[in-house]
């Protein structure tokens, strides 16, 4: 059978790495609110926590994970054994907190880590990458991984000049020329929209990329609601600006286009992590 016969009727994944240069700006939020919205839109979403030494997206569910990431690289259990469900239906798989041995991974670890996920054969659409904040190996690695790299970022003058050091290196590092941005807990769609035109002004001097405004998440005090009730704005208050914006959002994501090929940059799902036909 050749490569195209058998890759034909399997759906590719959609892999989307959320990040941002700076810590505080609502990732793992954005992250966890994307996954469901997209739930939500009858899609199949699965969550990877990869902020690998401080993760916190089960907590923020309150889900228990007694076996997480750290089980796996041990040969504890196998990676199907750690994944957890959360609200209408996102696959969570979970990553431990506080351990040191997570944050010094060395490269050819994360590259493990990352390939392990193509053994699994669950009907996901979207796969989000949950990063940490900032230019560590295991950020650089998750992001070239990715199809697309979302970049959060906040109305502080330190979000915006992290996030361009972040996009900085992974363009003239590693090759990585597109990124979406998410201006996030904005007053107004026009502070958003500002806060998008200062980085594309400063991108457009100096690195050879392509910014897209893909959504301005509103200040919305139903998000801090959620989080005390260890769910999600989409979740528990549906109809509020943030959940709306997110839902905007998922649909948008949707229409993002799979490329036809992996780079070379550990693109692994493109390849190798497929829905099998029925």
């Amino acid at each position: 059978m050749t490569d195209a016969a058998e890759n034909s009727g399997r759906q590719q994944v959609k892999v989307i790495t959320v990040t941002g240069g700076k810590g505080g700006v609502g990732k793992s939020s954005v992250s966890l609110n994307l996954g469901v919205a997209l739930c939500l839109a009858g899609r199949h979403a699965m969550l990877l926590d990869a902020d690998l030494g401080l993760a916190n997206i089960d907590v923020m569910l309150g889900l228990r994970a007694d076996k997480n990431i750290l089980h796996v690289l041990h040969g504890e259990c196998g990676l199907g054994d750690i994944i957890r469900t959360g609200p209408h239906g996102i696959r969570i798989v979970p990553a431990s907190s506080g351990v040191k041995e997570m944050v010094e991974l060395s490269p050819q670890q994360h590259a493990g880590l990352i390939r392990s996920f193509s053994s699994l054969r669950e009907p996901i659409d979207f796969f989000i990458v949950d990063t940490a904040a900032g230019i560590s190996d295991m950020v650089l690695s998750f992001c070239r991984a990715a199809q697309d790299v979302v970049m959060v970022v906040c109305n502080e003058p330190t979000s915006v000049a992290d996030a361009y050091a972040q996009m900085k290196v992974l363009a003239k590092d590693y090759g990585v020329n597109r990124f979406r941005i998410i201006a996030n807990q904005v007053h107004t769609l026009e502070e958003g929209k500002q806060m998008y035109r200062k980085l594309l002004a400063v991108v457009d001097r100096f690195l050879d990329v392509t910014l897209e405004l893909v959504a301005c998440i509103p200040q919305d005090a139903n998000m801090k609601n959620a989080i005390r009730q260890r769910s999600c704005v989409v979740d528990m208050y549906p109809q509020s600006p943030a959940s709306r914006a997110f839902k905007a959002l998922a649909a948008r994501a949707c229409s993002w286009p799979i490329p036809p090929g992996a780079s070379g940059h550990l693109e692994f799902f493109v390849e190798n992590l497929v829905k099998k036909p029925a």
